[in-house]
Formats: structure tokens, C-alpha cells, sequence
């Protein structure tokens, strides 16, 4: 690992999230608040899991990219969420230098992959709108494993480049993170070093994890909703239009609250403002996602009420 020392001689053996600190009089409702929040993203993203895994129906290439988002949004929660709950709970914030970058690695590898799983979706969607006469060519069973497999391997590859710098800085104190979960540009501002290397790095991962993905699935929703504009029929629009809006409404979220916090600067005016928007993407939208994207869904919604009849749920 790395050998963060300080000038002084002594090491930074651990950090301080300050968080919500400065709220302390909401310690107790905001813990409330977010444990609420992650036993519901964890059992509406399970939830989604096991119905993909169990339903046949749902055993198409559209389904499985659900599914994997789904378990990478229960992964993604519960690499800050736990540690944040006892944060508030107890009071007590630190966090061992090795406990922070690896919340850093996972939570890294997690958004790389969760940014490209995002494109690769899209890139279904255009496919069963756009060219359906060749879709089944195109998206093959092979097809899907591998665009799934790069986007975790892809994740988890750039998160390696980030973190392993990381763990090479040197850290001169103070040791407070103004943040609730071990981030990239507080740690880096943490350090003594140059930090103009790795903003200028963080500014290139941006590019390659968030705009490019981003940029590919703009193109991809221009292609699909020109194609359902030139749907002849109104009740053809209507039907075409909702197997994607869900879809258009997770990626303009995520990708706006991601772009705004890494790629543009932080001020000291921005700084309460990008707070907030990490709790948009970090938070809300792996809660949202199985609400608007999966149980909204027709098959799904269908898939989840033969489960109910099966395990004879009688409140279902």
C-alpha cells in the first residue's frame, strides 16, 4: 500500500468522513432515512435478480442487461451505505487508509461498469427498435455475454489505474474527507503531491468512462426516437415509445449528476452542490432503478405476479 506521511514524520494511519457533520442535529432522521433507503434497493434489486434468474420469459438479452444492473446496484449500495449508516449511528467517522481506498476501488469499478452497462442497454434498445430484422443476429447469446463481461471487465480495470495511484500518494494531513464515502478528488486534495497529474488523469478516465458512454447513448436515443416518430400509427408511438423512455429517464440522470461532479471543477461554491449530487447517484438512482426501469415493465410486472401465485402469496 501506499506510505502516506505526514511532514511532521508521523503517518496518516486513518481518515475522517465528515459527511453530514454538519448537520447534527439530523444524525438520528438521517440514519433512519438511508437505512430505509438501502433495505429498499437491496430487496427491489434482488427482487429483480431472482425474477430474471427464475422466469423464463424473462430469459432474453434485454433482461439479463436488467439483471446485472441490478446486481451491480445492490453491490454499489452496500459499498457506502453500510459504512455510512454507522457513521450517523454511532458517531464515529474514521475510516483506515486501506479501508478508504478500497471503498474507492469498488465504488471506481462500480461506476465504470455501471456507465458502460448503461451504453451497451442502449445499444440493445437501438437494436430492437431501430434494426429488429437483425436483432437476434446481432445480439446473440454470445453476443450479450461478452458486452456484459467487457463492461465489468472495463470497470474494474480503470478503477485498478486509479486506485494503484492512489494508494501511491503521500498524504501530509489533515486527514478530513468533506465527503460521506472515500472519493477520487477528496483524497486527492488530501494529498502533498502535484495534484495537476491526477486531475488531469481523473479529467481522461472522464472522458473514456462518462462522456464516451454518454455521448454513445445520446446517439443511440436520437436513432430510436427518430425511428418512433416515423411510426405511421399514433397507438404504434405509444407502444414503441415506453420500452425505452424508463431507460432514457435512469441515463440522463446518472450521467448529468456524474458529469457535473467529475468533470467539472471543484469550487468552494460547487463543492456543498456536488455533495448533494453524489447522494443523487450514489443513493437515489440505485433505488429508482428497479422502481422505473424493471417493475414498471409489463413482463416484468407479470413475471412478479406468477411468482406471488406460485409461492401462494395471497396478498398478491
Amino acid at each position: 500500500m501506499a506510505n502516506p506521511e505526514q511532514g511532521n514524520g508521523t503517518s496518516v494511519t486513518d481518515f475522517i468522513l465528515l459527511g453530514f457533520g454538519d448537520l447534527p442535529e439530523l444524525q438520528i432522521l438521517l440514519f433512519l432515512l438511508f437505512l430505509v433507503i438501502y433495505i429498499m434497493t437491496v430487496a427491489g434489486n434482488v427482487l429483480i435478480i431472482v425474477l430474471v434468474v427464475a422466469d423464463q420469459h424473462l430469459h432474453t438479452p434485454m433482461y439479463f442487461f436488467l439483471g446485472n444492473l441490478s446486481c451491480l446496484e445492490t453491490c454499489y449500495s452496500s459499498t457506502i451505505l453500510p459504512r455510512m449508516l454507522a457513521g450517523l449511528l454511532t458517531g464515529d467517522r474514521t475510516i483506515s487508509f486501506n479501508g478508504c481506498v478500497t471503498q474507492y476501488y469498488f465504488f471506481g469499478s462500480l461506476v465504470g461498469t455501471e456507465c458502460l452497462l448503461l451504453s451497451v442497454m442502449s445499444y440493445d434498445r437501438y437494436l430492437a427498435i431501430c434494426d429488429p430484422m437483425h436483432y437476434a443476429a446481432r445480439m446473440s447469446h454470445r453476443s450479450y455475454l461478452q458486452l456484459v463481461g467487457g463492461s465489468w471487465l472495463g470497470g474494474f480495470l480503470g478503477s485498478n489505474i486509479t486506485t494503484l495511484l492512489i494508494s501511491q500518494l503521500t498524504f501530509c494531513g489533515p486527514n478530513s474527507i468533506d465527503h460521506f464515502f472515500c472519493d477520487f478528488i477528496p483524497l486527492v486534495k488530501l494529498s502533498c503531491n502535484d495534484p495537476h497529474l491526477m486531475e488531469t488523469l481523473a479529467f481522461t478516465l472522464s472522458l473514456i468512462f462518462l462522456l464516451v458512454p454518454f455521448l454513445l447513448t445520446l446517439m443511440s436515443y436520437i436513432c430510436i426516437i427518430t425511428t418512433i416518430l416515423r411510426i405511421p400509427s399514433t397507438t404504434g408511438r405509444q407502444k414503441a415509445f415506453p420500452t425505452c423512455s424508463s431507460h432514457l429517464i435512469v441515463v440522463s440522470i446518472y450521467y448529468a449528476t456524474l458529469l457535473i461532479v467529475y468533470m467539472f471543477p471543484t469550487t468552494d461554491i460547487l463543492s456543498d452542490f456536488k455533495k448533494v449530487l453524489s447522494v443523487v447517484y450514489t443513493v437515489l438512482t440505485p433505488l429508482v432503478n428497479p422502481l422505473i426501469y424493471s417493475l414498471r415493465n409489463k413482463v416484468v410486472q407479470e413475471a412478479l405476479r406468477k411468482a406471488c401465485r406460485k409461492f401462494k402469496f395471497g396478498a398478491c
